[in-house]
């Protein structure tokens, strides 16, 4: 069995499996919520995460490359295609939505705060 820690914000999950387990079926065992349409076939591109410590990993298939193209340098990965075979550690991403309110917050806090120094 192998470990792998989902990286959520502040939220740490993780869980045991087989190695030869891609990453969306361990998310799924752990109850991590990773969006996907095409139910594992890398068509999407909803399930992109990010390789903290890539070395549990197996290296990218060639559907995995031709679709994620540069991206695999900067240890993005799907999850429907990296398979493990050690432990692992990714980061989801961030919601966009949420992504989106959180620099509107930050930027009306910043504005905020100029205005209180005069």
């Amino acid at each position: 069995m192998v470990k792998v820690v989902f990286q959520d914000g502040d939220r740490r999950s993780s869980v045991e499996v087989k190695p030869g387990t891609n990453l969306l079926q361990a998310a799924r065992k752990a109850k991590v919520p990773i969006k996907t349409r095409c139910e594992g076939n890398a068509a999407c591109l909803m399930c992109k995460v990010k390789a903290d410590d890539p070395s549990g990993l197996v290296q990218p298939n060639e559907k995995e490359k031709r679709k994620l193209d540069g991206a695999i340098e900067q240890g993005i990965r799907l999850a429907c295609q990296a398979v493990v075979n050690g432990d692992a550690v990714v980061s989801l991403p961030e919601d966009p939505l949420k992504a989106a309110v959180r620099a509107k917050l930050e930027a009306l806090k910043r504005k905020q705060e100029g205005e209180d120094l005069w």
